[in-house]
């Protein structure tokens, strides 16, 4: 009986499967292509209005570390005004003093940290002109003459590069500014974002952008906050260790070090290989060797044991993807696209992980919530209320 049932089925042509597969596959190829263009097209607009959009994505993330202590001044009854012009103020008293703080000490050991630059670049020529190189004078005097040939001979470039180099400075100071004002009206007038958002999207996708911009917005802070903490632990460790061995320029070391704890893998390479280097130059290379082993240490003890246990809370991204992200990041726009390159990451993260829950609620699978959250509802993850007022979302 069985026999007979399966040579009553009808059978299709092989021609017919394989058109209904290509079928099936350029539609997908089509779909594909139609989001790479759409994507494409927003690049291209948001690579126009850099200008703009720059500004607001730093003002997110500087009121992202700035929130806690705004919202701390409204609990105790403090006006939103006053709250984030307070917290603004103090933001910037803090930087500026830090500045101030390692001003002098640039100024003072600069000098002698270039005629130490001056003896180390005499030291390697004649370690270049002895054994078992043998280059003689004239062969590194000749170098140096067509060195010096090729920069007289791009002298305009070089102006231009000056020029260039005032203008984007000038930018800097005009993007710092709009920064500082931005963070000021998203302090004072966000926690009113989401109630517009809710009544000018409507229902249902109002719950669903207010849902996902509450939680980027809580993924931003934590990771600022996570990256503040590991970066002060390095800069501190790393600092106290160039202080103990007399290195030059070591307060402003740490703070590079700190800075650098920000653009995660690439920012605590090169800061540590800038130490290495002044004190290579400036102690010689036995303290470089030391300097070089305590930053291989703490290095260890952030990668073992303080990032993994603070990041696990605050992005649960693999550093393969953190690595990814803060090449693309810096390809394309630079060390500000480096800097910006992992917290982007972890937005689109967190955009991934709520579209998956929505899939789960949409066949019946059991949602996957991000540390920290609650499941969405049923069925429908807009059945989830949206952010609470208590904290303003990006915007």
């Amino acid at each position: 009986m069985a026999m007979c049932d399966h040579l009553a089925m009808p059978f299709l042509s092989r021609g017919a499967v394989y058109g209904a597969h290509l079928r099936s596959t350029s539609i997908v190829g089509l779909q594909v292509v139609v989001v790479a263009a759409a994507l494409w097209l927003i690049g291209q607009i948001v690579g126009s209005l850099w200008v703009a959009v720059l500004p607001v994505i730093l003002a997110v993330v500087v009121s992202t570390v700035l929130w806690p202590l705004v919202r701390w001044l409204l609990d105790k009854g403090v006006s939103p005004s006053v709250a984030a012009l307070t917290a603004v103020l103090g933001g910037v008293a803090i930087f500026a003093g830090v500045i101030a703080a390692i001003t002098p000490s640039v100024l003072e050991q600069s000098d002698d940290l270039a005629k130490k630059a001056s003896d180390g670049i005499t030291k390697v020529e004649d370690w270049l002109a002895g054994p078992p190189l043998n280059i003689s004078d004239n062969q590194l005097n000749s170098v140096v003459d067509s060195i010096t040939e090729r920069l007289q001979s791009n002298g305009e470039k070089i102006a231009a590069g000056v020029f260039t180099g005032v203008s984007a400075a000038g930018s800097a100071v005009v993007t710092t500014f709009t920064v500082v004002v931005l963070v000021f009206f998203f302090l004072k007038d966000g926690r009113r974002f989401t109630p517009w958002l809710q009544r000018t999207a409507g229902f249902p996708a109002a719950d669903h952008l207010a849902e996902v911009l509450n939680r980027v917005w809580t993924t931003l802070g934590g990771f600022i906050r996570t990256q503040a903490i590991v970066s002060l632990v390095d800069a501190v460790l790393i600092g106290i260790g160039l202080v103990i061995l007399d290195v030059p320029l070591a307060y402003a070391l740490a703070v590079v070090t700190f800075i650098g704890g920000f653009v995660p893998i690439v920012g605590a390479f090169v800061a540590g290989a800038l130490a290495v280097l002044v004190a290579l130059v400036a102690n010689g290379p036995v303290t470089a060797l030391i300097v070089l082993a305590i930053i291989v240490a703490v290095q260890q003890l952030e990668g073992n044991v303080l990032q993994p246990w603070l990041q696990a809370k605050s992005m649960n991204l693999h550093p393969v993807l953190v690595l990814l992200a803060v090449m693309i990041g810096g390809s394309l726009f630079g060390i500000v696209g480096a800097f910006l390159a992992v917290p982007a990451a972890a937005s689109l993260a967190v955009i991934a992980r709520y579209y998956g829950e929505f899939v789960d609620g949409k066949t019946g699978g059991k949602p996957q919530a991000p540390d920290g959250a609650d499941p969405p509802g049923e069925g429908d993850p807009a059945q989830d209320s949206g952010p609470s007022d208590a904290e303003p979302v990006a915007g």
